[in-house]
């Protein structure tokens, strides 16, 4: 029934988040195809190996994490499920659609260039 519930929880949360992902801005997009952010096997995006970016990319990261866990946060209670594992199990389907050239994170946590 856990499985069930989380599989549900997925297709949700990617439909919240294909919304989000084709509003990303600019600046973030830019960064992703640099590998300067990627996404995480935690269902956030992140800087890649400790990059740093500007005040604004920083900025702009942190307000698409907010409204990645908002978007977790109803699922979750939607579906009976953690935050935790509504956010990583969007996290695999945002990583498969990652496009080649930008950096995820495998399982281990380990940045990975596609």
């Amino acid at each position: 029934m856990r499985k069930l519930s989380i599989a549900l929880a997925a297709i949700v949360s990617v439909g919240l988040l294909a919304q989000a992902a084709h509003a990303l801005p600019r600046i973030v997009e830019d960064a992703k195809s640099e590998c300067i952010v990627g996404e995480q096997n935690d269902g956030y995006l992140g800087f890649v190996d400790g990059a740093d970016g500007s005040a604004e990319l920083r900025r702009e990261v942190r307000a698409i994490n907010q409204q990645r866990k908002q978007a977790y946060a109803r699922i979750a209670e939607n579906r009976g499920v953690s935050i935790a594992d509504a956010a990583v199990v969007a996290a695999q389907e945002l990583i498969n659609k990652s496009g080649a050239g930008e950096c995820v994170q495998d399982a281990d946590g380990d940045w990975v260039e596609l």
